[in-house]
């Protein structure tokens, strides 16, 4: 009888264990995509940077509206590529954040019309958007804030997009561009 409340009970935690560890993979752990404007909370201050303003004014901001055009939409026929520009996963790729996530993952004040925005940088800023993470850099960093180390990791995250591989690449010097995005919060 103890042998076998003793395997009963090791069954039932085991169950309890691997139902919780699935329950949280289908609820999902994976942080959400919030949104440029839920970001800009915080960062449209001069002691933080003002990165919302470098933001506004940058072709990132615009990037998707690029897409709504007719000559994107040219672009997109004459490189083989059905339907609108702003419709083709080949143009949203580098035109739109979280153009392709999954419905549980995009936060209700998300909009995908915004262009590039924070996150496609720094990551899903779910789990790290409350202002006592924000405060505590490695906290936000553990919490999933994409951090980039030198400018050679930036650059190397610009190039993903910023390539060959886009049909009006010209050329990208990092140098040039950075200074025109460049966002860094101010040391205090």
């Amino acid at each position: 009888m103890k042998k076998l409340f003793g395997s009963t009970l090791l069954t039932v935690i085991t169950l309890f264990f691997t139902f919780s560890s699935y329950s949280n993979i289908i609820a999902g752990d994976a942080p959400q995509l919030v949104g440029v404007k839920t970001c800009g909370m915080c960062h449209k201050k001069d002691g933080e940077g003002n990165q919302l303003k470098v933001w506004e004014g940058s072709k990132h901001a615009n990037a998707y509206k690029t897409l709504q055009s007719a000559d994107a939409d040219k672009i997109a026929k004459d490189k083989g590529i059905e339907g609108k520009a702003a419709e083709a996963k080949e143009c949203l790729v580098c035109h739109a954040s979280g153009y392709d996530a999954d419905a549980a993952l995009i936060a209700k004040n998300f909009k995908v019309d915004e262009g590039v925005q924070c996150e496609t940088c720094h990551g899903a800023g779910g789990n790290y958007k409350k202002k006592s993470t924000m405060q505590d850099h490695a906290a936000a960093v553990a919490a999933g804030l994409v951090e980039y180390k030198d400018e050679a990791a930036i650059k190397s995250k610009c190039v993903t997009c910023h390539n060959e591989k886009s049909p009006t690449f010209k050329s990208f010097n990092f140098e040039e561009r950075w200074k025109e995005i460049a966002h860094n919060i101010p040391k205090k």
